[in-house]
């Protein structure tokens, strides 16, 4: 593997879990959320590969994902990135597996455009700034468009620094909190990425530094985190508050609770990297 084909996976993983995001059909974006999960995995598979041959890779990358008029011209241009990012796979196992992953992964977007109602028009990028059957005033749809453009940011930056440190660290205990870490963020991106795209709102994270996820002081880096992430229950609780709407208030306490188990772990996790 090479850290070109790294940066095509993640821009390829980004594609799918985005194209996600903007479908409306349900069934659609619940099939292309489990390859974009899929993705993610072959990700992490080709960033242990590099790492285990001493390759530095980054998480720069190179997509746009336009603006598709509709669910067929989005799934086109999704079977175009899958077929160019397996161009590159060289001869070995794990491309093997890639390979097949892929070619089902065409085939079932082949399918889901011949469906009757694929043409159905794509609303994500629209900017309408509404949420079905939700009434909410301008400064309640001003502090939730804020929230999810900081959170989706947040959330993305989050999944992207623990697979790095897990792909670095040799300790069975942090890859593990690591993991629970990027599945809660994977959850928190995929409920704000499909919310943006009811709202008309949806957009790609900005790309991260390496300076970001290049960690060299972990214990700093994770008392960082454990603030940040009680800032995070706080504009939780506050979004909660300001938007007075029972169902979405629940949601967000739902998420602020969350964060609230994600600081214990992050406090286990620096028990387990502080010096002894």
């Amino acid at each position: 593997m090479t850290p070109a084909i790294f940066e095509r996976k993640h821009a390829l993983w980004l594609n799918v879990l985005f194209s996600s995001f903007m479908i409306e059909d349900e069934a659609v974006k619940s099939e292309l959320y489990d390859h974009a999960q899929i993705a993610f995995r072959h990700l992490r598979w080709i960033a242990r590969d590099l790492a285990e041959n001493g390759t530095a890779y980054t998480y720069d990358r190179d997509i746009d994902l336009g603006r598709p008029a509709d669910s067929a011209d989005a799934l086109y241009t999704l079977i175009a990135a899958v077929k160019s990012t397996m161009a590159l796979y060289p001869d070995s196992p794990l491309s093997a597996r890639m390979t097949t992953d892929d070619e089902y992964l065409i085939a079932r977007l082949e399918a889901l455009r011949a469906r009757p109602g694929s043409n159905t028009p794509i609303t994500a990028f629209d900017r309408h700034r509404t949420l079905p059957g939700k009434t909410l005033d301008s400064a309640q749809t001003d502090a939730l468009t804020l929230f999810l453009f900081e959170e989706s940011y947040k959330e993305y930056e989050l999944i992207l620094i623990y697979a790095y440190m897990q792909n670095e660290s040799r300790d069975l205990l942090e890859r593990d909190i690591y993991q629970d870490l990027i599945d809660e963020s994977q959850f928190h991106l995929k409920s704000f990425g499909n919310m943006m795209a009811k709202m008309g709102i949806l957009a790609l994270p900005r790309p991260l530094h390496e300076q970001t996820y290049k960690i060299t002081d972990i214990e700093a880096f994770i008392r960082n985190g454990i603030s940040e992430e009680e800032n995070a229950k706080e504009q939780c609780r506050s979004l909660a508050e300001a938007v007075k709407d029972g169902e979405l208030s629940a949601f967000f306490d739902f998420i602020n609770f969350q964060e609230s188990y994600h600081i214990e772990l992050m406090k286990k996790l620096l028990a387990q990297v502080s010096p002894k």
